[in-house]
C-alpha cells in the first residue's frame, strides 16, 4: 500500500520558517508527481507546489513563488517543502500527495494523500 506521512508543522511567527517533510513508501512507478497542498478551515484544498519525478519539473502556486522550495530526496523517499517568510495566510493543514499525472496543482490528479500537518502563522 502507498503511505505518506507528513511532519514538521508547528506554530511560527510572521516572517519565520518551517521545513515540512513527507515520508513516502509503497509507490514504485518510475515517473510520477509528488506535491504539497494546503487547506484552511472553511476553504477548499489548494495546490502549493509539485515536482515531476522523471524530468525534475517543478510548479509553484503564485502564493509560494519566491518563498517556498519543493525538493525530493529519492534515496530517502522524502518530499520536502521549505517555507520561508511565512504569512498569516499560510496558516493551513499541509498535505503531501502522489499521482501518476498529469502533473498539476489540482487535487483530482492525486489519488494518494497523507494525513496532513498543521502550520499556524501568527503575528
Amino acid at each position: 500500500q502507498v503511505q505518506l506521512v507528513e511532519s514538521g508543522g508547528g506554530s511560527v511567527q510572521v516572517g519565520g520558517s518551517l521545513r515540512l517533510s513527507c515520508a513516502a513508501s509503497g509507490y514504485t512507478a518510475r515517473r510520477y508527481c509528488m506535491g504539497w497542498f494546503r487547506q484552511a478551515p472553511g476553504k477548499e484544498r489548494e495546490g502549493v507546489a509539485n515536482i515531476f519525478i522523471g524530468d525534475g519539473s517543478i510548479l509553484y502556486a503564485d502564493s509560494a513563488k519566491g518563498r517556498f522550495t519543493i525538493s525530493q530526496d529519492n534515496a530517502k523517499n522524502t518530499l520536502t517543502l521549505q517555507m520561508n517568510s511565512l504569512k498569516p495566510e499560510d496558516t493551513a493543514t499541509y498535505y503531501c500527495a502522489i499521482g501518476s499525472g498529469p502533473c498539476t496543482l489540482t487535487t483530482p490528479y492525486y489519488p494518494y494523500w497523507g494525513q496532513g500537518t498543521q502550520v499556524t502563522v501568527s503575528s
